[in-house]
C-alpha cells in the first residue's frame, strides 16, 4: 500500500487560483497531490479562501513525516475541507486553527487527529447534525468517518467551534 507523508518537504507555492469558494465550499481547481504536497501542505491550501477574507490561520503539525496511508490522508483531506468550508460559510472567524498530528491511546493504540478550532459565532450542534433542516456536511463526514473507524468530537460555544477528527493508524 502506498504510503503518503503527513507534510511533504517541498511544499509547492500556493497560489489563489488553486482552491476557490464556489457557494462557499472550498473547492481545488487542480487533483490533490498527495505525494507533493503531503497531507499538511493540501490542507494548508484549503485555508487560501480564509486568508484572503483575512482570517489568521494558524498550521500546526507536530509530528512531521508521519506518514499516513493514502485513505486515510483522503479522508482527513476531506473533512478538513466540509470544516473548512463550514468556518468559511458560517463562523464569521477572524481565526482559525488546524492542527494535524499522531496520538497513542493504551486501548486504542496510535491514531491520527485533525483538530479545526475557530474564534467565530459557534452553532447548535444537535439542530446541525440532526436536525430537520440541517446541511448533510457533518452528518455525512461522521459516518463516513464512524465506518472506517474513526471518530468526530464536536464543541461549539458563542466562544467558537472546535471540531476533531480522529483515525486509526494500526
Amino acid at each position: 500500500m502506498p504510503r503518503v507523508q503527513a507534510h511533504g518537504r517541498g511544499m509547492k507555492s500556493l497560489s489563489s487560483d488553486e482552491v476557490v469558494a464556489v457557494r462557499g465550499v472550498l473547492t481545488d481547481t487542480h487533483p490533490v497531490d498527495f505525494y507533493a504536497l503531503g497531507v499538511a501542505g493540501a490542507i494548508d491550501r484549503l485555508t487560501l479562501p480564509l486568508r484572503e477574507r483575512g482570517v489568521v490561520v494558524h498550521l500546526e503539525t507536530p509530528h512531521h513525516g508521519m506518514e499516513v496511508d493514502r485513505k486515510s490522508a483522503t479522508l482527513l483531506y476531506r473533512a478538513a475541507q466540509e470544516l473548512l468550508s463550514n468556518v468559511h460559510k458560517f463562523a464569521g472567524a477572524s481565526a482559525v486553527t488546524v492542527r494535524l498530528g499522531c496520538v497513542s491511546h493504551p486501548a486504542a493504540g496510535h491514531e491520527v487527529q485533525l483538530k479545526v478550532s475557530d474564534n467565530g459565532a459557534g452553532f447548535d450542534i444537535e439542530a446541525a447534525t440532526h436536525g430537520r433542516h440541517s446541511g448533510m456536511g457533518l452528518r455525512l463526514m461522521r459516518l463516513v468517518l464512524e465506518t472506517v473507524g474513526g471518530h468526530v468530537t464536536i464543541d461549539s460555544s458563542t466562544a467558537g467551534t472546535c471540531v476533531t477528527v480522529t483515525l486509526p493508524l494500526d
